[in-house]
């Protein structure tokens, strides 16, 4: 199913009773499902509990993911091998880190306001951890990869593929591909990237073009944001060594590939 606006459900609170029945009036008219509730504070909580569910889930399938990496094992076959028990399991997917104006902000408001009410938000601390140390596993992986293949980062040159928080959108809001090109340029990497959205990439320290040509240049190049425009067959045949870290190269066999 497709979704989008009109069919994704808006949970409505006002500060009076008829405010919240006015407000699901408003939305009734453009959307298929309206879902009242008695406040505006539980109509908050409930984008804080849907932020924070996907939060604390990626957390754990990223830990996931590090103790995979360091047992052999490949953490997307566990996950797809998982997720075909049809109850009592929901799939969440690793990646390099998270990123958008929601999922990386919204658990830590939640966390600092529980703590004005004196309660210790644990698992929103340390999922957040978890989430924030992928871009140095990430960093960690190429430099392995580039260390079997006889070089160093110092000098490489690594092209990021993608760079906006998540496929299909150019947004670069708290996208975990910054926090990856500053630490393979502190470790001395040449940093290139392309993404079919994004043109030019100019804040955080960082400025850099679009140059898909540089893929076939690039010693390594890391799949950050697995956008569907890439046309990921033409990648293998392309670059020289490849780190995954999206799953984007799903049942390609390949020596140059190495998956997070």
């Amino acid at each position: 199913m497709s979704w989008s606006s009109p069919n994704i459900p808006k949970v409505v609170g006002g500060t009076t009773a008829n405010c919240s029945e006015v407000g699901a009036l408003f939305y009734r008219q453009a959307l298929e499902t309206v879902v009242p509730v008695s406040s505006t504070q539980v109509a908050e909580m409930v984008k804080l509990l849907e932020n924070t569910f996907r939060m604390i889930n990626i957390g754990l399938v990223n830990e996931i993911a590090l103790m995979c990496d360091r047992m052999g094992i490949n953490v997307w076959e566990v996950i797809e091998a998982a997720k075909t028990k049809p109850f009592g399991f929901m799939p969440f997917y690793p990646g390099p880190g998270l990123g958008g104006h929601c999922i990386p902000i919204d658990p830590f408001y939640l966390s600092w306001k529980t703590k004005q009410a004196g309660i210790e938000a644990r698992f929103i601390d340390l999922a957040g951890y978890i989430n924030g140390q992928m871009p140095h596993f990430v960093a960690d992986k190429v430099q392995n990869a580039l260390n079997d293949h006889s070089k160093p980062v110092k000098g490489s040159h690594i092209h990021i593929l993608g760079v906006a928080y998540k496929k299909d959108i150019d947004d670069v809001r708290e996208s975990p591909a910054l926090d990856i090109i500053h630490l393979l340029e502190k470790r001395g990497g040449r940093i290139s990237y392309s993404d079919p959205h994004v043109p030019c990439l100019k804040l955080d320290g960082i400025n850099l073009r679009n140059d898909p040509s540089a893929i076939g240049k690039a010693d390594c190049v890391v799949i950050v944001t697995d956008h569907s425009a890439v046309d990921y067959r033409a990648l293998v045949d392309q670059a020289p060594l490849i780190v995954d870290t999206r799953n984007a190269l799903k049942g390609v066999q390949s020596q140059k590939i190495v998956r997070l």
